[in-house]
């Protein structure tokens, strides 16, 4: 099996256990967590220096989810890679559980930091960012942040301070799908081009299919040859991504599902433990 291969095989199981879980919950963010799937499967499935049994180890890559609401995505994309029991995934955001509803770096193994109030995760990842520097360490730092999430303006004050401090090993995701919560990302806030305003602010920026793991992988690669200035990668993606019912359903940020929508959702994952199977087999 080759890499992309194993990453498509990380991708399809992060995708089923998000589904899994949220259905088993009953509701949740089922649209931005779905559509930074590929992303997360690039990162833990290759680039990124992290490993369950050297959770403290401080020359270790930094992920930080910054839109914390995907944290169904991060959790299954842990249990995955071994971070944390399956199991766990069915407790998410009910009573006693260690996975909340977004990420607390108290509660769950492999989380560093705790996320949800939007906005400040980005500058923690440029602070984290700076102390690696300061140390003189090689990690590096990524984080995703949501297109809406970049309304906030402590966004982009934490993206001049990176840019200022020239911190080459930050990455920025952009997992740009479009909407928010209250509708289309252009009617309630036009980012306009995230591409130009992130090298306005002085990064390095390229956008990719965010469906294409190749194409996440080679931006990445690419972007750890320079040394100067820190990486924006913007992510073309559709909420939902992966299940083509939930890419095209409007309301898909945070869902309750009606009796349509359950039975679309259960139809998917059995399509995915379907593939799993296979991928197993080869």
């Amino acid at each position: 099996m080759d890499l992309l291969e194993e990453l498509e095989q990380i991708r399809d199981e992060i995708r089923l256990w998000t589904l899994k879980e949220l259905d088993h919950l009953g509701f949740g963010h089922y649209g931005g967590s779905l559509s930074i799937v590929e992303a997360l499967a690039v990162l833990y499935g290759d680039v990124m220096n992290v490993r369950p049994d050297q959770k403290e180890d401080p020359d270790r890559d930094f992920f930080i989810l910054s839109k914390g609401h995907g944290g169904p995505a991060l959790y299954a994309t842990l249990a995955v890679k071994g971070f944390i029991d399956y199991e766990w995934l069915y407790t998410l955001n009910q009573n006693g559980t260690k996975l909340p509803s977004h990420p607390d770096r108290n509660l769950t193994p492999g989380v560093e930091m705790t996320t949800g109030s939007l906005g400040q995760g980005i500058s923690v990842a440029a602070g984290v960012a700076l102390s690696h520097k300061l140390a003189g360490r090689g990690s590096y730092t990524y984080t995703i942040v949501g297109d809406g999430e970049l309304n906030e303006g402590q966004c982009w004050e934490a993206i001049q301070f990176a840019a200022h401090h020239k911190l080459s090993h930050l990455f920025v995701l952009v997992d740009d799908n479009k909407k928010q919560l209250d509708g289309l990302t252009v009617d309630i806030c036009n980012p306009f081009d995230f591409v130009e305003k992130f090298r306005a602010f002085g990064f390095e920026a390229v956008r990719v299919d965010g469906s294409n793991m190749r194409e996440i992988r080679q931006a990445i690669l690419t972007g750890k040859k320079q040394t100067e200035k820190p990486v924006a990668i913007i992510l073309d993606t559709l909420k939902g991504q992966g299940v083509p019912y939930l890419e095209e359903k409007a309301d898909n940020h945070h869902l309750r599902p009606s009796k349509q929508d359950q039975a679309a959702i259960e139809e998917a994952i059995a399509l995915l433990e379907k593939r799993a199977t296979k991928e197993a087999v080869k």
